[in-house]
This record gives structure tokens, sequence and C-alpha cells, in this order.
């Protein structure tokens, strides 16, 4: 068996919030459709305090929130208002062009609370790219889920593993939560072309060497894999089908061709871009990275 590649993290503070980010980097910019995976640490709010992601655009991607602990409120310029529990899928399609907010709800901070969870973003085909906005939710119980022998996986998004999620992804893909008791094994098959493991929690080995926490370890194409929990252990599993030609990232920007970022940029700096029903602040263009 070829060697797994292992991509350790670097830490960020989005709008007060750390996160660990081990996609994209110089090693590795996709894994299937997913371009960029944020790990929300588990974090401690006391109360009047929270997590407030202020207006801000995306083009060509899909974000998808999924919390382990805590809520958000999702509002964006759909007009969607939801409020997003732990288990669910909060999933934004932003075609070609769409700002949301992210923030704590407003109920919950009169008291103390955690957040925990993952922000993934999935690059469009280039045929959806310049496509409409589209929001949904999708409530933990709709998730598909198989309990077997110690061994839980819950289809986030996609497909695998005989079972398929509603999240309305647009192209193959594979996003599953994993629960394994100690001393049980996952074979992970070669369903998907490309696929990464990523363990949030617990001790555990892939093919009998041991898997570090909290890194993005992308396993070789088109060879079976077995996952063993030396104890509980909690993790992700990601991938799908080969993104269809490179992307460029530049902000909260994804596109295949530069010029579309260019444009974007331009029209957000301008303030010509949808507005989230009854929000006035925004985070600002930062500079052009060259």
């Amino acid at each position: 068996m070829n060697s797994p590649l292992v991509i350790r993290p670097r830490a960020e503070d989005v709008e007060g919030q750390p996160i660990l980010r081990p996609l994209p980097s110089a090693q590795c910019r996709s894994v299937g459709p997913f371009v960029f995976f944020d790990h929300m640490l588990e974090t401690a709010y006391p109360a009047g305090k929270g997590m407030n992601i202020r207006q801000h655009p995306h083009i060509g991607l899909s974000t998808l929130t999924y919390l382990f602990v805590g809520q958000i409120q999702h509002k964006d310029s759909l007009g969607s208002d939801q409020i997003v529990q732990a288990g669910d899928v909060s999933w934004m399609t932003a075609g070609s062009a769409i700002a949301h907010v992210e923030r704590t709800p407003p109920a919950q901070l009169a008291q103390d609370r955690r957040m925990h969870g993952l922000q993934v973003w999935l690059a469009s085909p280039r045929e959806h790219e310049q496509g409409p906005g589209h929001y949904s939710h999708h409530p933990a119980g709709t998730l598909p889920v198989s309990d077997n022998l110690g061994v839980s996986i819950r289809m986030i998004a996609g497909n695998g593993f005989c079972l398929e999620s509603p999240v309305p992804v647009l192209s193959p893909t594979l996003y599953a939560e994993l629960h394994l008791q100690t001393a049980t094994s996952l074979l992970i098959p070669t369903e998907h072309q490309q696929r990464a493991l990523y363990v949030l929690d617990g001790e555990a080995q892939l093919d009998g060497e041991p898997l570090p926490v909290h890194s993005l370890v992308v396993l070789p194409e088109g060879e079976n894999a077995t996952l063993f929990a030396e104890s509980d252990c909690h993790a992700v599993l990601i991938g799908g089908a080969p993104l269809d030609g490179p992307r460029r990232i530049n902000w909260n920007f994804v596109a295949s061709d530069p010029a579309l970022i260019d444009e974007a940029r331009r029209r957000w700096a301008a303030g010509d871009w949808p507005q989230v029903p009854g929000e006035s602040e925004r985070i600002e263009l930062p500079p052009a990275r060259h």
C-alpha cells in the first residue's frame, strides 16, 4: 500500500472563533469537491458572548456547516433565517453571488454555552458556478445512519456505505461522521476516487499505523484502507470525484476563472451585492493577494 498524505492544520481565528484549517494546503488543494475544511474547536462562550461572523460574500461554492455541540443562526441574502442545531446540516450554494451571516442565536446569549463543529466548502462544478443561489436545512433526524457492531456511520452529505444523504450536492460526494467503539474496525472502500480522514478525538490506526488527531489524512487512490479504533474514536471521512479542473480561492470566493474572482471582489467592494435582510454590518474586502 502507498503511504497516505498527512496534512497538519494551521491555527486560525475567524471573528473570535478559534479553528484548525488543514485544507487548502500547499500539499493538497482539494479532496473530491472539498476545497476548504475548518474545524471549529470546542469553545466555551460566557453569557453575553458568542460567535458573530458578520455579513460576507461567496461565489462558486457550497458551504456546509455541521455542529457537534451548540447552535448557530444562519441568515442569507435569499431571505433564509434558520436556527441550526447540533447534528443538523446547513447547506448553502452560492452560485454567482450570495451573502450570509453566522452567529450565536440571540436567545442563547443569556446563558453560558459551548460550540464545536465543522464547516467545509465544496467547489461547484463549472456548469453550476454562475447558477442561482440556494439554501436548505436538513434536521439531524433526516440524515441516514448505519449502526452495527460498535461502528456508527452518519452520512452528512453525498453517499457511501449503502447510505445516501438528502443534502443536494452538485457532484459525487462523500461526507460521513464516524463513531467507532474501542477495538472495532471499519473498511474504507474505494467507492469514491478521492478520500481523506480527519480524527476529531480518540486513538486510531490506519492499516496498522497510528493516525494523528486533528490532521487530514489523504488516502491513496484505488486502495482499500482499514480504520481501527484503539480507543473510542470520533472521525469524519470526506471525498468524492476529482474536480473538473483547477480552482482559484481568493478570500471567500472560489472559481475556475480568475476573472470571476476579480469581478466578485470589485462588486463587493463597491457594495453591488445581494444584501442579507435586516443586516447592516459586513466584513470588508481584504487587500488583494499577489
